[in-house]
């Protein structure tokens, strides 16, 4: 028996959209780290196998652009894949204070378990929705995320 949707907040009328996605992202989010514990990884973990998989030998300023996290979260997750045996840094040729992250055999490894865990993941979302549902979200989602990246601030909340 499924869990009952949480009461919404009388406050969140004002931005039901909204509140729906906080809800999708939560449930999203706890589901992915459950799959991730089950690989030893931690949250966040994959995106940056996932990049160094399609393009070996990054830096880590390249990794920070490609994941869009900050420097100390990136920072603390390649340490943590270095002591797993998943990846290891070293200096640029070109500038010792340069990292590059290269992945270890362990770490290519798990190429497959990770597209078994997204592809998981992705049949679980999207089992109450038609085909043509799923990719109408996957389009909405898109231009909902660009909407929200490509709009400055009002004044009020930047201040």
């Amino acid at each position: 028996m499924p869990a009952p949707t949480p009461r919404t907040p009388t406050t969140a009328s004002e931005g039901p959209m909204s509140y729906a996605i906080f809800q999708l992202a939560r449930a999203h989010r706890a589901r992915a780290a459950a799959m991730l514990r089950e690989m030893d990884l931690h949250p966040g973990q994959e995106l940056l196998l996932m990049h160094l998989l399609d393009r070996e030998g990054q830096t880590q300023s390249e990794l920070l652009d490609s994941v869009g996290l900050d420097h100390s979260t990136v920072s603390k997750s390649l340490r943590r894949m270095q002591d797993a045996g998943l990846l290891v840094r070293e200096s640029a040729v070109h500038d010792r204070r340069v990292m590059v992250v290269h992945l270890t055999d362990k770490g290519r490894a798990l190429r497959e378990p990770l597209a078994a865990m997204w592809r998981a993941l992705e049949e679980t979302s999207a089992r109450n929705l038609s085909a043509q549902e799923a990719e109408s979200f996957v389009r909405i989602a898109h231009a909902m995320a660009d909407a929200i990246n490509s709009r400055a601030l009002p004044r009020e909340e930047s201040e």
